[in-house]
């Protein structure tokens, strides 16, 4: 079977722009097993059992307890607390390599507009040079500037908190018929 040039384009397009779903870990339901998942100076937002959210940093940690320091520096039991949050820390080196990308792509373009000038290899570098630097620099800046996801690293026992809804998405290719498909999960 040979597809066609527009097919094939269609198909790298939605692989790309549909990536398959990446699972998270679970969130632990037990109390004294939140040292596998925390430290102490850790930032966390706490929500209580009376729904009230609480931000601060972690300053103990135990089977039964936490300690944060906080707004009225609150000790919590583990019956005291429903969920427990934590900032996913995002790597700065995808913003770093998109700003490179860009920029590298721009001096490509300005190195093809004066080709065959004068001392235009030496202006090329030296400008492929700066504009890598200056677009990875940027990058990093607003990659730093992105806060990562909040992460559930625990649920209480009692709560059954739903999971979310998903979509995903499948390329279907066959003899007759070409396409995606959809699926919804509640």
């Amino acid at each position: 079977m040979r597809l066609s040039r527009s097919t094939a384009m269609i198909l790298v397009a939605a692989f790309i722009a549909f990536p398959a779903l990446a699972a998270a870990q679970e969130p632990v339901r037990d109390f004294s097993q939140l040292n596998t998942r925390l430290k102490p100076g850790d930032t966390v937002w706490v929500t209580d059992s009376q729904g009230r959210e609480i931000k601060g940093k972690i300053t103990n940690l135990s089977s039964g307890s936490l300690a944060l320091k906080a707004k009225g520096a609150p000790i919590l039991s583990a019956t005291d607390v429903s969920t427990i949050q934590l900032r996913d820390r995002d790597s700065l080196k995808n913003g770093t390599l998109i700003g490179l990308g860009v920029a590298a792509g721009l001096g490509l373009a300005g190195c093809i507009s004066i080709a065959g000038e004068e001392d235009a290899g030496a202006w090329c570098a030296m400008g492929m040079l700066f504009y890598a630097g200056f677009g990875a620099g940027l990058g990093v800046v607003i990659d730093a500037m992105i806060p990562g996801k909040k992460l559930v690293v625990y649920r209480a026992a009692g709560l059954a908190g739903a999971p979310p809804a998903r979509v995903s998405f499948a390329p279907v290719i066959t003899p007759r018929a070409k396409g995606i498909a959809v699926s919804f999960a509640f």
